[in-house]
Formats: C-alpha cells, sequence, structure tokens
C-alpha cells in the first residue's frame, strides 16, 4: 500500500507557499519540501503524509512500559512507530527511529483495520503509539484509534504534546490514555537541548486533563546538570500540582548517554529518589521512578492511607490489591486510574517482536 496520504491542518500562503498547521514549527513549504518532521511533505498544491500506513516495527510490551502505571496495569500493549520527529532532542533515546528518513526505517505495512485485529489475535488491551511522536502521523493514528475502538480496544499516545491546538482536539479525542514528556520546565532548556518551546507542552497537558477524558500521566527524564536541579524540580511539580492536580502520575525516568549527548553521564539513581521526594512534597500523590530498579518507586500507594495497593519490580506486578470497584480494600479510597475490574493483566515484563506485514 502506498505510504503517501492526504495530509490535514495545512493553508496556502500568499507568496505560494504551503503552511502546515499540525505543530507550533508551522513549516512553509514549497514544492517537494518537506517539513522539519521530514514525513509531511508537500506534493503539488496539498500536503501529503509520507508514512502512513508503514511501521518501523511492532512489539508487544507491558502496558508500564509505557510508561502508564494507572491504565489497565499488567496488561500487554502492540507498540509502533513510523520515522520522523517534530523536536530536535540532542538527548534523544530513539534516535534511530526518530531521527531516521522514512524509507530508511519503515519495514513493516499495515492498515489501521489490520493493527486494530492484530491487537486482538495478539490478546493487547491496547495499542500504542510510540517510539517516535504519534502526534506527526496523526491522520495515521487518528484512523488506527477509530478501527481500535470498534474492535474494543484502547489506544495511547505516548507524546511530547507539541501540537496545535485545533488538531489536538481531534488527536486527543481518539485517545483512551496519553502519557506526555515534560522534557524540563525551562523555556532555555526546551529551545537549546529539544529545538522547541515549553509553553506549547505545557498547553497541551492542560487541555488534555481538562478537556479530554484521556487518562493523563506524565513523564521527565532527568538529564544530570541539565534539568535535574532542586528549583526546577519543585517548579515543574508545582505546576504540575497547581495546574493539573495531585493525582495526575508523574514519572521520573534516567536518562543514558545517547544521539549528541553522548558526554553526559547516566543518571544516578540517588537523582530520581530525590525528584521523587521533592514531587511527594509538593503535594503529588502518584511519583514514579523509570528505567531504575526501585521497587519503592515503581509502588502505587493508596493517596489517603498509604497502603501498597500495587507493587511492580520493573513491569512485573508481584501484588495487586486495587478492588474491582477501583478503590483501596484498607480504607475506600478511590484510586485515580482506568482498572479493570477482573484485575490486574498477567503479561508481566515480556517484549515480543511481531510482524504484520512486508
Amino acid at each position: 500500500m502506498s505510504a503517501a496520504h492526504p495530509a490535514r491542518w495545512w493553508h496556502p500562503l500568499p507568496d505560494g507557499r504551503l503552511q502546515c498547521d499540525l505543530c507550533p514549527r508551522e513549516c512553509t513549504l514549497q514544492d517537494g519540501q518537506r517539513g522539519f518532521c521530514f514525513v509531511r511533505q508537500r506534493d503539488g498544491d496539498a500536503l501529503v503524509l509520507t508514512t502512513y500506513g508503514r511501521s518501523s516495527g511492532f512489539c508487544v510490551d507491558p502496558i508500564e512500559k509505557k510508561p502508564l502505571s494507572h491504565f489497565h496495569p499488567g496488561t500487554s500493549v502492540l507498540s509502533f512507530g513510523t520515522a520522523g520527529c517534530n523536536l530536535g532532542c540532542r538527548f534523544c533515546q530513539n534516535h534511530d527511529i526518530s531521527k531516521a528518513r522514512d524509507q530508511d526505517t519503515l519495514a513493516d505495512a499495515a492498515t489501521p483495520e489490520a493493527i486494530a485485529a492484530a491487537a486482538v489475535r495478539l490478546g493487547c488491551a491496547s495499542v500504542a503509539f510510540t517510539y517516535n511522536d504519534p502526534v506527526i502521523f496523526a491522520e495515521y493514528a487518528i484512523d488506527i484509534a477509530a478501527a481500535c475502538r470498534e474492535r474494543g480496544v484502547h489506544t495511547v499516545a505516548v507524546t511530547a504534546g507539541y501540537i496545535h491546538p485545533e488538531p489536538r482536539r481531534e488527536f486527543f479525542a481518539a485517545m483512551d490514555a496519553a502519557n506526555v514528556d515534560l522534557k524540563g520546565f525551562s523555556e532555555q532548556f526546551y529551545r537549546k537541548l529539544a529545538f522547541a518551546e515549553l509553553a506549547p507542552v505545557l498547553a497541551t497537558l492542560e487541555y488534555i486533563r481538562h478537556h479530554t477524558n484521556t487518562w493523563l500521566e506524565i513523564t521527565t527524564l532527568l538529564i544530570p546538570g541539565q534539568n535535574d536541579s532542586d528549583d526546577e524540580l519543585r517548579q515543574l511539580s508545582r505546576w504540575v500540582f497547581e495546574h493539573l492536580g495531585p493525582e495526575v502520575p508523574l514519572h521520573f525516568s534516567a536518562f543514558h548517554p545517547d544521539f549528541k549527548m553522548q558526554d553526559i553521564p547516566a543518571t544516578p539513581p540517588a537523582t530520581l529518589t530525590r525528584a521523587r521526594q521533592i514531587a511527594r512534597d509538593a503535594g503529588l500523590q502518584f511519583v514514579y521512578t523509570g528505567n531504575v530498579h526501585d521497587l519503592a518507586g515503581a509502588t502505587t500507594t493508596c493517596p489517603k492511607c498509604q497502603a501498597a495497593l500495587v507493587r511492580r519490580d520493573w513491569y512485573q506486578i508481584l501484588d495487586y490489591r486495587i478492588t474491582p470497584a477501583g478503590t483501596c480494600p484498607d480504607c475506600n479510597t478511590a484510586v485515580p486510574g482506568r482498572f479493570r475490574p477482573e484485575g490486574a493483566g498477567t503479561w508481566g515484563r515480556k517484549r515480543l517482536p511481531v510482524r504484520l506485514g512486508r
């Protein structure tokens, strides 16, 4: 199947160029030119998405790997990405995909219906758009989400949230859950290390939280000396508390040297522990650590009585005590999230690569 597909969210300019209106970059294109993301291209008098129906690979993962700790714990998710990205993170942990040209990395072909059918066949509760940012293939992701909903399969967006308001409405209306990568909490960090801006990401977070039914969790990758100071962590945590609420889960994950920041050391586990305590002191009820072995930082506790409700070892659920009604069994306090009445899934920490097409 052809990978080129009509793109949405663009308009012509008086000088003959076409402006892409998908994200804050607002790339302006002459015929044949591609945007910063590399996958949205001008073709004559229209824009096309060059990666529609194509993937850089499919894999069945635990939902906790996205990471999502309050969305159908223990279940499996069919994960995939395409190519390209609309950010330019110097620390990208998936640069082989996000910085790839589409023809270099797109091996699997799959229609939205084929992906939904594969999720059902593989016993996956969800499909996740991940590895690269699904915002840049929004048309494809929205079509997949529609096919999934027809089959009772959830959809998850793992995204940096760098998207304009108009496409944002339709994109997140299609998603059952999202983990938004809040890369830091200063404009300087975003401009210097991500070639982007912080303000649109904060606007996306507030939109998801207050204007959609999409379950929201947040991840911040802590990079030594760049975004891990006590002051920045306090500002970030207070903003989440004041603008989103204390019940929104926040994940702090460990950086490892990669891409164009191989001179920066890996994040010490103590940094994640410190960040978690700062966020909890700011009033956040659910703060997790990732990419490290930390039982306390992986455990979901009751926001009222602090009883351990979900104990995890990496992505493996060791103990699950949330009631079918989604409450703490000790004090009956409701636990925010999307929990299955039948309890946790049993997928564990397995990773299963799959092929959907050629």
